[in-house]
């Protein structure tokens, strides 16, 4: 069998003939050959590929990254002979992989790090105007809705108030309770140092009523409900119904979307009530118990620390919590494709983020409320 490869001298210059087999069968004499070749070349080497039969991809890459090991930049490298047509694509893949290696580190690391911002940006903003029009297209259903009432759906309206709200009830009472009963045991410690234990009343009072029960309750209702709407419509898209809702003239965002949200925007302010007056009867409870604060005189001290905003502040601060929670999670379950692994990433995206602007939202009310002395 002829040897894959012959390097002869002519004069200050070299030749080396390309012959028999060098088809991806062929690699391993090739590789083989090609390391015994010398180091250290220079003036002009010809590739000859006159006897070559049928090169292939690998060969041919393999020999030419062994002439770039081979030669120093002294060497001038051409082919001759018929070389195959996808060797100039190999050639400037070869230089560019050359000059990735020689480029500085810490030019690749900032373009890099550039690059991933830049491709992040580009993201975060096809990501927000895809909301903006989500909401937008929520915000036209509700429009509809004042010249045609049924655009509301008010049978699915009242099974999702029920499922959002009524059977959310019991959970949303006992975490309330447990928490004003830990809330109320803590600032009873601190207090009784100085005999201020009658402030225990207005701390309960003060902490539900402006934060803890509405954030509470809304924690509870993201990984709750929010869960939920997201994992239904995510099955229906993995289903393609609501690309059959389409086809029959339907509008997913009329059909599952609007009434989920809505009857968030309904349940949440009536459950934070729920979780106000569970808070106050737990702090009631640790005060009689653990104080002997009898009751007369623990709602005697809840009126006196009461202002007149102090439970609109919490009630106000509900809807908006709602609609955050609603709109992320029937969002994010419209987003579903292909698999059942997407439905379970998204829906876990979803209460992360419901969690997180719930978290936000209440931090910039808290904000606001101080400035405007509210």
């Amino acid at each position: 069998m002829t040897a894959p490869l012959a390097l002869e001298g002519e004069g200050d210059d070299w030749r080396l003939h390309l012959s028999g087999d060098w088809s991806l069968a062929a690699m391993a004499p090739i590789e083989a050959q090609l390391r015994d070749l010398p180091r250290g070349l220079q003036g002009t080497l010809i590739c000859d590929w006159t006897r070559a039969e049928s090169p292939g991809i690998g060969p041919t890459w393999v020999l030419l990254m062994r002439l770039a090991d081979l030669g120093t930049q002294h060497l001038d490298i051409h082919h001759t002979g018929d070389p195959p047509h996808y060797l100039p694509l190999l050639q400037k893949l070869k230089a560019q992989w050359h000059a990735a290696r020689a480029a500085p580190e810490d030019s690749q690391s900032l373009e890099r790090s550039v690059g991933i911002l830049g491709r992040w940006a580009v993201l975060q903003g096809i990501e927000a105007r895809a909301v903006v029009g989500f909401f937008g297209r929520i915000a036209t259903v509700f429009g509809q809705a004042f010249s045609r009432p049924r655009a509301l759906r008010p049978s699915s309206l009242t099974r999702h108030i029920y499922e959002t709200g009524i059977t959310a009830i019991p959970i949303v009472s006992l975490i309330a309770f447990l928490i004003s009963v830990i809330v109320a045991y803590l600032g009873a410690q601190q207090l009784s140092r100085f005999g201020a234990n009658i402030f225990v009343v207005d701390l309960v009072t003060i902490s539900v009523l402006r934060e803890m029960g509405v954030l509470l309750t809304a924690i509870i209702v993201a990984g709750r409900s929010g869960s939920a709407f997201a994992a239904e419509i995510g099955v229906m898209q993995l289903n393609e119904e609501t690309d059959a809702l389409r086809a029959m003239g339907m509008n997913p965002i009329e059909l599952l979307v609007v009434p989920r949200v809505l009857a968030l925007v309904i349940s949440l302010p009536l459950l934070t009530v729920i979780a106000d007056a569970m808070g106050l009867a737990g702090g009631g409870l640790l005060s009689l118990v653990n104080l002997h604060i009898p009751l007369p005189q623990f709602l005697h001290r809840l009126r006196e620390s009461l202002s007149p905003t102090t439970f609109w502040s919490g009630l106000i601060k509900a809807p908006i919590f709602a609609i955050l929670i609603g709109m992320v999670g029937t969002y994010r379950g419209m987003q579903v494709r292909d698999s059942s692994r997407e439905l379970g990433r998204l829906t876990t995206v979803a209460v992360v983020q419901s969690i997180f602007l719930v978290i936000l939202a209440d931090a910039l009310f808290a904000v606001l409320f101080v400035q405007i002395d509210f």
